[in-house]
């Protein structure tokens, strides 16, 4: 995400807002891609620890490993959004309901 004077909060550092959206898209993505055509999530939890303040632009990554099976399962998913310099600016957790599409 790159650093723009809309993402910013009164501090001048990136709003918490822009930094927990941006580790939500990075879970979901790590996620969605991998399900089965007729599978899919829902977001139903996310709680993010903010470390140090965000300037400059920001990288988010996350992984897992989608379910094999259409059970319905809850899935813990990990981000961590770190800074030009590699610092670590916040970790977040995402819990995605993950299984197959309703009829």
């Amino acid at each position: 995400m790159r650093d723009r004077r809309f993402h910013r909060n009164h501090l001048k550092s990136l709003h918490a807002i822009a930094i927990a959206n941006l580790a939500e898209c990075a879970s979901g993505l790590s996620l969605v891609p991998g399900l089965p055509q007729n599978g899919q999530a829902i977001l139903t939890h996310f709680e993010i620890d903010y470390l140090k303040k965000a300037r400059g632009t920001l990288e988010a990554e996350a992984s897992c490993s989608p379910p094999a099976s259409h059970e319905t399962v809850d899935l813990e998913i990990e981000s961590i959004v770190k800074n030009k310099s590699g610092e670590t600016v916040a970790k977040a957790r995402a819990r995605w309901r993950v299984g197959a599409k309703r009829k």
